[in-house]
């Protein structure tokens, strides 16, 4: 039987679920030692080296949780870069607005820095560097963190931009723009592509919409 699970309370109330050793460093005096007894515990889950996920209340010590990985995606881009200099995007955000019905094994999180792709026990994230105060954003909830993803209009453009990341197949866009295309404001699409200087982009999107 186990013990019983204690968890500071300043790791418990943080809004980003996602945690690194350094982050603990005002709660204990030896975090990397403390963070291997949560993960004993199940109150942690590694998600990849230097980053784990601490469980929701309601699953605390059980071993079968795991997180989302758009959700382990934008909250390790969080604890790097900040709630506000990140975003998920592409497919990612395709997902997440109904567009993409089936589960990637892949995130796409812009951030403001270029970085190479990280391999989780989840899956791949792919960070794309991006000055996300361009970008047109809206709210997304997520099992670990709040924060920001892109909007239809701003997902159509980038699928449309750059197709295959993500890891998807170029035949596998155009259904996808095609949803996206049928929740889209087109005067916003129009004007993300002219201060954006994507014509080529919006292109794409008006022909897979006139195809759908």
């Amino acid at each position: 039987m186990k013990g019983h699970v204690t968890i500071p309370t300043a790791l418990a109330k943080r809004a980003n679920k996602v945690v690194r050793p350094r982050d603990a460093a005002d709660v204990y005096a030896h975090p990397r030692s403390e963070f291997e007894r949560l993960l004993e515990q199940a109150v942690l889950r590694r998600i990849s080296t230097g980053y784990y996920a601490l469980a929701p209340m309601e699953r605390l010590g059980d071993p079968r949780w795991r997180p989302d990985l758009a959700a382990a995606a934008l909250g390790i881009a969080q604890a790097d870069y900040g709630r506000d200099a990140v975003a998920l995007m592409s497919v990612t955000a395709a997902r997440r607005h109904g567009a993409l019905p089936r589960a990637i094994g892949t995130a796409v999180v812009a951030v403001p820095k270029q970085r190479p792709q990280l391999h989780t026990d989840l899956g791949e994230i792919v960070f794309v560097k991006r000055d996300v105060g361009r970008l047109d954003l809206e709210r997304v909830e997520t099992e670990l963190t709040t924060g920001w993803m892109t909007t239809p209009e701003q997902t159509a453009l980038d699928i449309a931009a750059r197709p295959r990341l993500g890891g998807i197949e170029e035949a596998d866009a155009g259904p996808i723009l095609r949803a996206l295309a049928r929740r889209i404001d087109w005067a916003v699409t129009e004007e993300l592509a002219r201060e954006q200087h994507r014509p080529g982009a919006l292109a794409r999107v008006r022909k897979e919409a006139a195809g759908a």
